[in-house]
């Protein structure tokens, strides 16, 4: 019986460990089908160190356009408040996101309600906003820290992290041809555990390091 203990925990942690390996990216599964395609999206580095999945067509040159028209950000799909994440939060969060985005694609091109020839429409929206228990981390892994690790985790008393999804496109007014899709995944700030409210103070970071990316796109 004591062995089968050992066992349990042992199993318990393995899997722990491998959850553990949270992906930087959004995977092909949590892809919302927002965007018009998500063929050749590849991974690339922002300017602010970020990683996200993005396309660009190969002739796209954004000094060939003029203005942008801003299409408000949305949630897609609709969201389900739960009692981590409220609605009042995901209300919060969407007024401050779309401050943010249009502010910063407003300082790269004039905003317009014109789809004219000679310029953008950008589409938005988030894609999901979550929370995920963290795995162990190196300090744990000896056996008597596994088993606790696990059954805190069971229990839901581990750090959890915030993540926040996005997905946004580019397309060009005249031709109505997409011309760059980006799907993007961020970390904000770190939960005590799974009965900690999630907040936009929480999840403010990722959306500040996106409109900086947005700024400075070569």
């Amino acid at each position: 019986m004591r062995a089968n203990k050992w066992l349990m925990g042992g199993s318990l942690a393995a899997a722990l460990i491998l959850n553990g390996c949270t992906s930087r990216t959004t995977s092909q599964e949590q892809y919302s089908g927002f965007l018009s395609s998500y063929d050749n999206l590849q991974e690339v580095e922002t300017s602010t160190g970020k990683t996200v999945l993005r396309w660009t067509a190969p002739d796209f040159n954004l000094r060939n356009y003029s203005g942008l028209v801003y299409q408000p950000i949305n949630f897609y799909p609709p969201p389900k408040p739960t009692e981590q994440i409220s609605n009042e939060t995901l209300t919060s969060l969407l007024q401050y996101t779309n401050d943010q985005v249009s502010q910063a694609l407003a300082s790269r091109l004039p905003l317009t309600t014109n789809p004219s020839p000679g310029t953008l429409i950008f589409k938005g929206a988030i894609t999901g906003v979550d929370t995920a228990t963290q795995g162990l981390k190196p300090y744990e892994v000896i056996p008597i820290a596994l088993v606790t690790a696990g059954a805190m985790a069971a229990t839901g008393h581990r750090d959890q992290n915030t993540e926040l999804y996005m997905e946004g496109e580019l397309v060009d007014a005249a031709t109505g041809k997409s011309v760059a899709r980006v799907v993007r995944k961020g970390f904000g700030k770190t939960l005590d555990n799974d009965e900690q409210n999630v907040t936009l103070d929480d999840l403010k970071a990722i959306v500040n390091d996106m409109a900086k990316d947005i700024r400075m796109y070569p």
